[in-house]
C-alpha cells in the first residue's frame, strides 16, 4: 500500500513539474515573442506618472505592445524593477518582444520630438508648431511668452519673448512643461548671443533688446543669405537720417498678417510697430533673428542706399535716391504685372 502512495504521489510531482515547465514554456513564448500590431509598424504609447506595474501591463496590452499582461509583470518582477518603471512617451520599435519593451521602459528612453525654429518664425508660429506636435497648447505658449512675472526670471527686457526664442532645432519631450520648453529656447539664445555680441552691440549704441529688433526685421526682408548686410545698411543709413524706416514685416505684424500682402490702409494705421508712422526701431523685436542677421544688424555694408524693392521672391533691387527708387518700384511692378 506505501509503495502505492509513493507511487502516486511521484506521479501528482510529475504533473505539476510538466504543467509548471508547460507553463513557463508558454509565458516564455510570450515574453519572447512580438505582438502582432508590431510586425508591420513601431507603436506609441504613454505611461503616465504613478502607474503600478499593473497598470503599465494593461495599458501596453491596451495598446497592441505585448502579447501578455501577465508575461509583462512575470518579468517585470523576476527582474526587480517593477517599481521603477518610467512614466513618458514610448515609441515601441516594430518587432520589439516584451522584454524589449520592458527594458525601454526601465531606461526610460522616452519619445524625442525633434522640432525645428526657423529665423525668421514668431512666437504665434513657434505656439502652433508646438501644438501641431502635441507638446503645447498654442494659447497656453501665446500667453506664457508675455507673461511679466516669466519675462522677469528670465530677464527679459522686451514685453513678449519675441526675438529671444533662438531659431533652431530641438529636442523636446512630451510631458515638458510649456515653461521648460520656452525657458530652454531662451537659454540656447543667451548660449549663442554670447558677451561678444552683446559688447558689439552696445559699441553701437544699441541694446540687446535694440539689436534683436533690427535684426529680426533684416531677417523678415532677406531671403538671400548674401543681401543681409545690405539691407542692414539700409535700414541704419535711414535711422541716421531720422528717417522712416518703412519694413513691411513690421506693419504684417503690427496687423497680425504675418507673411501676406499689405493694402495701403494697413501702411496707414496707428500702431507702434508701423514703421511707415512711427520713427525709430518698433518697441521690439517682431519675429527670431538667427545668428547671420544679428551679425549683420553689427556690422552693415558699407554702402549708401536707403530704398530697396523686391525684383522676384528672392532678391532686391537697391538705390540711394528716391528716384532711382520709383523707376525701380514700376519697372518690377510691371514685370511682375506681366
Amino acid at each position: 500500500m506505501l509503495h502505492w502512495e509513493i507511487m502516486q504521489l511521484r506521479l501528482i510531482l510529475g504533473l505539476v513539474v510538466l504543467l509548471t515547465a508547460g507553463a513557463f514554456v508558454g509565458v516564455a513564448h510570450e515574453v519572447l515573442t512580438p505582438a502582432a500590431a508590431l510586425d508591420s509598424k513601431p507603436l506609441l504609447v504613454d505611461i503616465p506618472a504613478h502607474q503600478g506595474v499593473l497598470d503599465i501591463a494593461g495599458r501596453l496590452y491596451a495598446a497592441g505592445a505585448i502579447r501578455s499582461r501577465v508575461g509583462f509583470v512575470l518579468l517585470a518582477l523576476a527582474r526587480g524593477n517593477s517599481r521603477y518603471l518610467k512614466a513618458g512617451e514610448y515609441e515601441i520599435a516594430r518587432g520589439a518582444s516584451t522584454l524589449d519593451v520592458l527594458t525601454l521602459i526601465e531606461t526610460g528612453r522616452v519619445k524625442q520630438h525633434f522640432v525645428l525654429h526657423p529665423e525668421g518664425a514668431t512666437v504665434a508660429e513657434v505656439a502652433r508648431m508646438l501644438e501641431s506636435e502635441r507638446l503645447a497648447t498654442s494659447g497656453a505658449v501665446v500667453r506664457l511668452a508675455s507673461d511679466r512675472a516669466f519675462l522677469t526670471t528670465l530677464t527679459i527686457e522686451g514685453p513678449s519673448l519675441e526675438g529671444y526664442l533662438f531659431p533652431d532645432t530641438y529636442q523636446f519631450v512630451r510631458g515638458m512643461t510649456t515653461e521648460e520648453i520656452l525657458t530652454r529656447m531662451v537659454q540656447r539664445f543667451r548660449t549663442k548671443l554670447g558677451p561678444d555680441l552683446a559688447a558689439r552691440a552696445q559699441a553701437r549704441g544699441l541694446s540687446v533688446h535694440q539689436l534683436l529688433t533690427l535684426a529680426s526685421i533684416i531677417e523678415r526682408e532677406a531671403v538671400a543669405r548674401d543681401e543681409l548686410r545690405t539691407i542692414s545698411a539700409v535700414f541704419w543709413n535711414r535711422l541716421k537720417l531720422n528717417m522712416l524706416l518703412q519694413a513691411d514685416p513690421t506693419v504684417q505684424y503690427a496687423t497680425g498678417k504675418e507673411r501676406r500682402a499689405l493694402t495701403r490702409a494697413d501702411l496707414g494705421i496707428e500702431h507702434p510697430y508701423n514703421t511707415y508712422r512711427s520713427p525709430g526701431l518698433p518697441p521690439g523685436p517682431i519675429a527670431s533673428p538667427g545668428l547671420a542677421a544679428i551679425e549683420a544688424a553689427l556690422d552693415p555694408a558699407p554702402v549708401k542706399y536707403l530704398y530697396f524693392v523686391a525684383m522676384d521672391d528672392h532678391r532686391h533691387y537697391f538705390s540711394s535716391t528716391l528716384g532711382e527708387h520709383n523707376a525701380a518700384v514700376a519697372r518690377y511692378r510691371l514685370a511682375r504685372a506681366r
